[in-house]
């Protein structure tokens, strides 16, 4: 079995390292605590085509194995984990409109969206239903030619530059099982009654932007229906949401692998009682283990995104998602104590890291609920461990 990377992977890595090391390492702690937009960064990405990477060849996209996919993930994330979020989203919802979408629809928007001229978001999440998407309450009811959208959308990536947005309705709200009345309409920017109303404050994931996007009589054209056909909706959405558990177990890669490159220099030249600290044996105990996860998680990663390519693989994905963000934030954790007071100082990359590894446990599914998404893969015998 050969776990190496393909001479094209390499390369490809080779050339997304350079451009992080170049064009986000240097700038990411200063504009994150000051809350730039990241513009010349997204502009870079564009140049490389990392819009375009889940767009068929056909349609102007990289079409990127899910390898490749997450190794975007993980360098960006490496130097700017927010950034990466800007590229999630958006390579989310081109995937589900390349799979999912009429022939029609792939034309019309996935030229622009391959060169980053148009982006995009997925509009999932609302106040009351994350995790439980069957609990959405936005609805869409269909008056002649077009549909009209009431409803809020939380937690949006991407919202002021989405054009189209996905969004998740209830076209028929009294279907049962709820799912069977679920659909995904493509909203157009700058439609008559789509308002983004606030930004969310957070944590960490800066960089870009969260919102709250209120709909209110939204009207959406009928050809507008991804798939053209209703009730496919909770469909859509999961199949786009088993790469995104690549995409985030690939991200919580990238945080650990800064937190131990971090780690290992400020070991090397800090010095206490005469000595590099990293002379002394329990900072080795520490680097031994966050080497040792790190490298055990992007293994992982790189599994399970080369099971998706085979085709479904929740137990995969899940059992990535879950270990690789847990892997993150021990990193994160174990690399600020090796800084001892420095690593809880904003002057220093290690605070960034921990804030960010902590959303990896919960986006795409927060931990807890795919061990019962593992779990269920198990006992259905989709997923075996041997």
């Amino acid at each position: 079995m050969d776990f190496r990377l393909n001479e094209d992977q390499r390369e490809f890595r080779d050339v997304l390292r350079a451009f992080v090391d170049r064009e986000i390492i240097p700038v990411a702690r200063d504009w994150e605590h000051s809350g730039r937009y990241p513009t010349e960064i997204v502009a870079g990405m564009r140049d490389l085509g990392l819009f375009g990477m889940t767009i068929p060849e056909e349609y102007g996209g990289l079409d990127l194995d899910p390898v490749s996919f997450a190794l975007v993930f993980e360098e960006i994330a490496r130097g700017w984990m927010g950034i990466a979020g800007i590229l999630g989203s958006h390579s989310l919802a081109c995937r589900m409109i390349a799979m999912r979408g009429t022939e029609e629809q792939k034309r019309r928007y996935l030229p622009a969206l391959a060169t980053g001229e148009r982006r995009t978001g997925i509009g999932l999440t609302e106040p009351d239903a994350g995790t439980d998407l069957q609990g959405i309450r936005t609805t869409a009811r269909l008056e002649g030619d077009h549909y009209i959208v009431h409803g809020t959308k939380m937690w949006i990536t991407n919202a002021r530059h989405a054009d189209p947005l996905p969004v998740l309705v209830k076209t028929d709200p009294t279907a049962s099982p709820a799912h069977k009345g679920m659909s995904i309409l493509l909203v157009d920017a700058g439609s008559e009654g789509y308002e983004i109303t606030k930004d969310i404050p957070k944590l960490g994931y800066k960089g870009t932007e969260s919102c709250e996007i209120v709909l209110n009589g939204v009207r959406v054209p009928k050809e507008n229906l991804l798939g053209g056909v209703e009730g496919k909706g909770m469909q859509h959405a999961l199949s786009a949401l088993e790469w995104g558990r690549v995409n985030i177990a690939a991200r919580s890669v990238g945080i650990a692998q800064r937190a131990h490159d971090e780690a290992l220099a400020y070991a090397k030249q800090r010095k206490a009682f005469g000595q590099a600290i990293g002379d002394f044996q329990a900072v080795q105990l520490q680097l031994a283990t966050v080497a040792t996860q790190l490298q055990a998680a992007r293994l992982m990663a790189y599994f399970a995104a080369d099971a998706v390519k085979r085709g479904r693989a929740d137990g995969q994905t899940g059992m990535a998602k879950i270990f690789c963000s847990e892997v993150a934030l021990q990193a994160a954790i174990d690399a600020m104590k090796i800084h001892g007071g420095y690593g809880y100082s904003t002057e220093y990359e290690i605070e960034r890291l921990y804030r960010d590894a902590i959303l990896m446990s919960i986006g795409e599914g927060t931990n807890d609920v795919l061990r019962t998404v593992v779990a269920k893969s198990l006992l259905r015998g989709e997923t075996v461990v041997r």
